[in-house]
């Protein structure tokens, strides 16, 4: 399940990356996988819900750990295979709005490169706690295509807000569907939640975009702060509002995997006492990856099955030991498979190592349609529109080189 943004486990993200100085160099002990693997914290993070699970299921009445093996052992193959080939057709979607994206910001990087990086961002997202790998996949970008770390964290962080907006307008309407004959009161609750989020990401983006320089500059804070978000806020507003509509289809077919994997999961397993149906299926996938924005455990190990077992049993009545089958199946696709093959990537890829692609091969200027292209100005009559941004028409701060691209 998708991300939000990540805080390190030694410190939020933005402090690895204002770390970096004006020259935006992050040192690879700062984020290396390895070291954070050694972390005590992360040890702790990964075994301790594992064990409280597992005290808790065992202490309830209802479950069997002998017709839950039976259970899993029983799965359809086929379809399982099918939930793991539709899952996995969302990394080339989430590949494509990457790439689609940072070209907004003037770089140019194949669909099949940014699909690794993603990839292999997700491995660490799945190992770490904090949700590391957002920090993770920027370095990696600027580790081989030498990208500005701070724009490409707003390409991001802007990934992570159409997540977001998708997760709860697709619930929402999942969930209306689902229980139109009627709402219990913890279907309202997390429905309730849902909107909450719609309305806090639209005001969040609205004062973003519109008070964000202000605020900063008149902020006491160090020049990098301010270089920092410079870059951020042309990575988060690089993309012309006539495409947000574009972008926004390609979200909700991402999320449309995660969904019918579950859906496949559900198949798989042949409970003839279950029918969600497509709509059922699609509510308790987007409510149980909303709990992937609590950053405490790697991958939201421990909470995620928890949000899947609970809304399974607490709203629609499934048996503790058929929930729990049905968790612990979807969540070895998307995270035990994720380990498995991600781990792979991460040996074999050149990009973990900067083997390819640091060496720009020309430079290249944002397209002239998007926010970050309409703030360069050359000719001598324009200077002066140029000591004010034309987004928020507040003076900008000293900005970075010109934007890399590479092939």
């Amino acid at each position: 399940m998708s991300d939000p943004l990540p805080p390190s486990s030694q410190g939020p993200p933005l402090e690895v990356l204002l770390e970096a100085g004006a020259g935006e160099e992050v040192r690879r002990e700062q984020i290396s996988l390895a070291r954070r693997l050694r972390d005590p914290r992360t040890i702790i993070s990964i075994a301790l819900p594992i064990v409280i699970i597992a005290l808790v299921l065992r202490s309830l009445p209802g479950f069997h750990l002998d017709d839950l093996v039976r259970l899993i052992l029983a799965a359809n193959p086929l379809l399982l295979l099918a939930g793991f080939a539709i899952y996995y057709l969302g990394f080339p979607l989430r590949g494509y709005r990457w790439a689609f994206l940072l070209r907004r910001t003037g770089m140019s990087i194949r669909v099949r490169d940014s699909t690794e990086i993603i990839f292999i961002s997700w491995l660490v997202n799945c190992l770490v706690p904090a949700k590391l790998g957002d920090v993770y996949r920027a370095w990696l970008l600027r580790l081989n295509y030498a990208a500005s770390l701070s724009r490409t964290f707003g390409t991001v962080f802007i990934e992570r807000v159409f997540d977001l907006f998708a997760i709860a307008i697709l619930g929402l309407a999942a969930g209306f569907w689902s229980f139109r004959s009627g709402l219990a009161p913890a279907v309202q609750f997390i429905l309730g939640l849902g909107v909450v989020v719609v309305i806090a990401l639209a005001v969040g983006l609205f004062t973003l975009r519109n008070f964000g320089r202000r605020l900063i500059a008149r902020l006491p804070l160090p020049g990098r702060v301010s270089d920092f978000y410079e870059r951020f806020e042309e990575g988060v507003f690089a993309l012309p509002a006539r495409q947000v509509p574009f972008l926004g289809m390609v979200t909700v077919l991402v999320w449309t995997t995660e969904a019918f994997r579950l859906f496949f999961v559900i198949q798989a397993l042949g409970f003839s006492d279950l029918h969600l149906g497509l709509s059922g299926t699609m509510f308790v996938a987007l409510a149980a990856s909303l709990l992937t924005a609590v950053p405490l455990t790697p991958g939201g190990l421990g909470i995620v099955e928890a949000g899947i077992v609970g809304i399974l049993t607490g709203i629609y009545g499934v048996p503790l030991t058929e929930a729990t089958a049905i968790a612990l199946v979807d969540r070895a696709i998307s995270v035990l498979s994720i380990i498995v093959l991600g781990g792979i990537a991460y040996v074999l890829s050149p990009k973990t190592k900067g083997l390819r692609g640091t060496e720009p091969r020309s430079e290249a200027r944002a397209p002239e349609g998007s926010p970050a292209g309409r703030r360069r100005r050359s000719a001598p009559g324009q200077r002066k529109a140029e000591r004010r941004s034309p987004v928020t028409g507040v003076r900008p701060f000293p900005r970075d080189p010109a934007v890399t691209r590479v092939g």
